[in-house]
């Protein structure tokens, strides 16, 4: 999926594919991490842009 297709505030389906993962339960996990919801009358959607600076900011450096 191409981000110019990709919305900026995402269905959980767009994040997945997004972030290249194959899972709700992986989904999930990142959430409970940190990774912010925005929820609006039972509708879920993530910030794409939140969704990059939450994946930088878990980089592990050795």
């Amino acid at each position: 999926m191409r981000t110019k297709e990709i919305p900026r505030y995402m269905t959980l389906v767009q994040t997945k594919e997004y972030l290249n993962i194959g899972s709700y339960n992986t989904l999930y996990k990142l959430i409970d991490k940190g990774l912010k919801v925005s929820v609006i009358g039972g509708v879920k959607r993530i910030d794409r842009q939140e969704a990059d600076r939450f994946m930088q900011s878990m980089i592990k450096e050795d």
